[in-house]
């Protein structure tokens, strides 16, 4: 009887490891409507003024930065040029308590003269206290129709501003979300991981709304922000999504390209996988409701994406440890603990002689990625201490930072 509870057990986690990783992603595929082939391209203006500019919406950039000395001017050179009326955007740098340089360099931009026809504004907070801090702080001061947020690492491509106005003429629509690329990937596992996100997003707009969104680049309406918790991981999923379970939707235009500069080494991109582990948890716990049928495609998404992804380590250890509990009584337990067994040993040896294979580094990325997941789950459950945001940096940017100090 223990036994084929344990069988039943085992089965179920085995059919949502495939579903998860393999079933999902040909099932949006197959759902997603083809995209057309004559989406109207957005004429750039060459940076002058127009009459029918008085018709777009107001925007304010927000780009939170902490120890961002390192790309805080390329970041600033580039809000400088992108496509879009002076009058209608404005630009706030959101200073929280850089030990660095970051102050500094931002103010010396406000005076750089390719960046005078700017509406550029920094703010400096004295004390470290956080993104989500800051976030809740400015976003309370603007009164624009809509609110973009940024990364200083990531460059955004110049007629973004103008894209995004064009799709906020629908009313329905209340986050869009933009392609994010890496200019230098850390590994081919990061790069194909990103490329498989991208997609993802796309499909998923078929059931509704895109699940969540990037921080490297997207933008809102002000109206629809709520003020979010003091604790908030994953500010840039509980933000949008908060929008999307009001009713609105979230969709990804792949025209906007946000462009990021850094790369992460495996110390960076570890801690960050960690870290969004956690807001992982997080997320699932408090935006629960989202699961309710009342939602429809995106309760399903939601379930298969998210909901899934943060159990996905959990029923893989379950079905790891069951399928070797019962190998010596049946061949179908056997094979399975064979198989699992098999792609972990394989994973270990990558990660040990570094072989040059595509799939090998896609398999020890995919698998790493759900050690990090299991581990930061469990972080956040026990209810480690919170501290302050503190963005993964580089080598390179924490020895400029201490060599500035």
């Amino acid at each position: 009887m223990i036994n084929l509870l344990l069988s039943g057990i085992i089965i179920i986690c085995v059919v949502l490891i495939i579903y998860h990783h393999i079933g999902y992603p040909l099932f949006l595929k197959w759902a997603q409507p083809a995209q057309p082939d004559n989406v109207t391209p957005i004429e750039p203006r060459q940076y002058t003024s127009r009459l029918s500019d008085q018709a777009l919406p107001t925007i304010t950039l927000i780009i939170p930065a902490y120890n961002e000395q390192q790309w805080i001017t390329d970041k600033l050179l580039n809000c400088a040029a992108l496509d879009y009326p002076s009058e209608k955007l404005n630009v706030i740098v959101a200073v929280d308590g850089c030990k660095d340089n970051t102050l500094v360099l931002a103010q010396q931009m406000t005076q750089e003269k390719s960046c005078l026809g700017l509406n550029l504004e920094i703010r400096e907070f004295k004390k470290n206290r956080g993104k989500v801090a800051v976030l809740n702080d400015v976003i309370n001061t603007v009164d624009t129709e809509l609110v973009a947020l940024s990364d200083v690492s990531a460059l955004i491509s110049l007629d973004a501003l103008l894209i995004a106005a064009a799709q906020f003429t629908n009313q329905r629509l209340g986050v869009l979300n933009s392609h994010y690329c890496l200019l230098e990937p850390g590994s081919e596992g990061e790069a194909s991981y990103w490329q498989y996100q991208s997609k993802i997003k796309i499909a998923e707009s078929s059931f509704g709304s895109t699940l969540g969104a990037h921080g490297a680049f997207y933008l809102f309406r002000r109206k629809l922000f709520q003020p979010l918790a003091g604790d908030t991981i994953n500010d840039d999923f509980i933000l949008p999504m908060q929008i999307v379970a009001n009713g609105y939707i979230a969709k990804q235009d792949n025209r906007i390209v946000s462009l990021e500069l850094e790369q992460a080494n495996n110390s960076m991109d570890w801690q960050r996988r960690v870290r969004i582990a956690a807001g992982n948890m997080q997320q699932v716990l408090r935006l629960k409701r989202m699961l309710h049928p009342h939602f429809k495609g995106i309760a399903f998404t939601f379930a298969s994406g998210k909901a899934l992804r943060v159990a996905m380590p959990f029923l893989m250890l379950i079905a790891l440890i069951g399928s070797i509990s019962l190998a010596t009584y049946s061949l179908v337990f056997l094979l399975l603990a064979v198989a699992q067994g098999s792609l972990y040993l394989l994973a270990l040896i990558q990660l040990v002689l570094k072989f040059d294979n595509k799939l090998l580094n896609v398999l020890i990325y995919l698998v790493s990625g759900h050690v990090a997941g299991i581990i930061g789950a469990l972080t956040y459950l026990l209810n480690s201490s919170k501290k302050p945001w503190q963005p993964v940096k580089s080598i390179t940017s924490l020895k400029e930072s201490n060599h500035e100090k």
